[in-house]
């Protein structure tokens, strides 16, 4: 028994999501299917990366992940589907498995990519923009109900993927400077700034906007209720919080904020 999970920017209010899951269980009606989130930001890929990153890793090998943000829908942009170690992905070539490929590359993992260019593995009919129906929804249950990745689709190399530039961390006299990735329900502000890229540093200062947070903490009850704090999150990523609140309207944090971490002082 299979399972889908799905990605998108749709919202939940307009009954796409829905029709998602009915193309698929029509297809492979016992499959099981995971919303990661589709609350996603309209059109934004990047957030879509960094949420498929994280979360991926964590489902069954054999999982096909079903990804539709895709602000080039009914263009020249490709829909493709890959392999990527023991799990498979559907959606458009426009960047957003890039996180997961770079990851892959670290680790060794097997990858294999199609163009998705073999029709009766879609819907008969095609909307020019409603591809997360007419063809990633039934391409991913074809996937889970066994279908090989090879039927679905023509060959790709895996470097002819579009991948997006994501900004690493630089090392400055003082220490790091990175940015922020993301902002999650809660308001923590997360950044690219990594456990290992920390490690053996015993005292420092996160600065982000005009405000200084120093050392770090392990969790949130550490500290009381309204204190701003740096901690590494569940994926080990650098974190700002505001315990029991919103560190993102305390400091008026946005998607792209730089973070300098501190923690010596410049050569003279």
């Amino acid at each position: 028994m299979g399972v889908i999970t799905l990605t998108t920017d749709f919202g939940l209010a307009d009954g796409n999501v829905g029709v998602m899951k009915g193309v698929i269980w029509d297809i492979a009606p016992d499959v099981h299917i995971a919303d990661l989130s589709h609350l996603v930001g309209p059109q934004n890929v990047r957030q879509a990366a960094w949420l498929l990153a994280r979360s991926a890793p964590y489902f069954p090998q054999g999982t096909v992940h079903v990804v539709v943000v895709d602000p080039g829908v009914g263009t020249e942009r490709r829909a493709i589907a890959a392999r990527l170690g023991p799990q498979r992905f559907v959606g458009p070539d426009n960047g957003v498995l890039t996180l997961l490929l770079e990851r892959a590359e670290a680790e060794g993992w097997p990858v294999e990519a199609v163009h998705l260019d073999r029709p009766d593995y879609w819907l008969p009919e095609v909307s020019d923009v409603f591809h997360g129906r007419d063809i990633f929804s039934p391409v991913g249950a074809h996937l889970a109900a066994g279908v090989e990745l090879k039927k679905v689709g023509s060959p790709l190399e895996p470097e002819a993927l579009i991948r997006l530039e994501f900004p690493r961390p630089e090392t400055t006299p003082y220490g790091l400077r990175g940015q922020v990735m993301h902002i999650d329900h809660f308001g923590n502000v997360a950044t690219n700034i990594r456990r290992q890229d920390l490690a053996g540093v015993e005292r420092l200062i996160v600065h982000l906007r005009d405000v200084a947070v120093p050392g770090l903490f392990r969790t949130f009850g550490q500290r009381p209720a309204g204190e701003i704090i740096a901690l590494f999150g569940s994926t080990g990523s650098l974190i700002l919080c505001v315990v029991n609140g919103s560190a993102a309207e305390r400091l008026g944090a946005q998607v792209g904020d730089t973070v300098d971490v501190r923690w010596r002082e410049p050569e003279a």
